[in-house]
């Protein structure tokens, strides 16, 4: 077998070729190439460096099972490699949005985050009004509108990411969104003393709001 030296002059394709082979050093010599370029591409969809270090491991033990299916006609290998970079960085995020209801659940506990301090009768009746008002407004917005939502306000996914999680284009999102946030304050702001929450929820949603 050729000593690692051997494979810094090697093409992509020529690594590509010895990593179908099982050349063990042809796979650590395209890691030395292209991991800090897959990283920071997958790090600008999940949005978390622990996830984007554990996807581009992945990435690259993918190769190594998958080297023998490349087809130079077809694409470049950076190209083939940043295509199943991206494939594997989508499927992590849409198995997060498995966990929408687990979120909305949480996320109604977080807007009704004001615990009564004490045991007094009235206190205790406040609170669960402004739950049910709380339960209510959300049974207000469509299925698609309350996981967008959740997704923006809760789990901290940019508009353009909620996009590719759920196959929607970036303009039905932000509509999604918007209208959800005007019908939550609409009602929020009828209820005697919710209007503080209608106003907290949409100034969390703006500054956590990207592109």
């Amino acid at each position: 077998m050729k000593s690692s030296e051997d494979y810094t002059s090697y093409a992509d394709e020529t690594l590509i070729r010895l990593i179908a082979q099982s050349q063990e050093q042809a796979l650590a010599q395209l890691y030395d190439r292209y991991h800090r370029r897959i990283y920071s591409f997958v790090l600008a969809i999940v949005y978390d460096p622990m996830t984007a270090e554990e996807i581009t491991l992945d990435v690259f033990v993918r190769i190594w099972q998958k080297a023998g299916t490349y087809r130079a006609e077809q694409a470049r290998v950076s190209t083939w490699l940043i295509s199943i970079a991206r494939h594997h960085a989508i499927d992590v995020l849409r198995r997060r949005v498995g966990t929408a209801n687990h979120l909305t659940i949480l996320w109604e506990e977080s807007i009704s985050h004001v615990e009564p301090s004490g045991s007094d009768t009235q206190e205790l009746a406040e609170f669960a009004l402004q739950r049910e008002h709380v339960h209510a407004a959300l049974a207000k917005l469509s299925p698609e509108q309350k996981q967008a939502l959740v997704l923006a306000y809760f789990g901290g996914y940019t508009q353009q990411q909620i996009a590719e999680l759920l196959a929607q284009p970036l303009g039905t999102i932000k509509t999604r969104i918007r209208l959800a946030l005007l019908k939550l304050r609409e009602f929020l702001d009828q209820e005697p003393g919710d209007q503080a929450k209608s106003i907290e929820l949409e100034s969390a949603y703006n500054i956590n709001k990207k592109e």
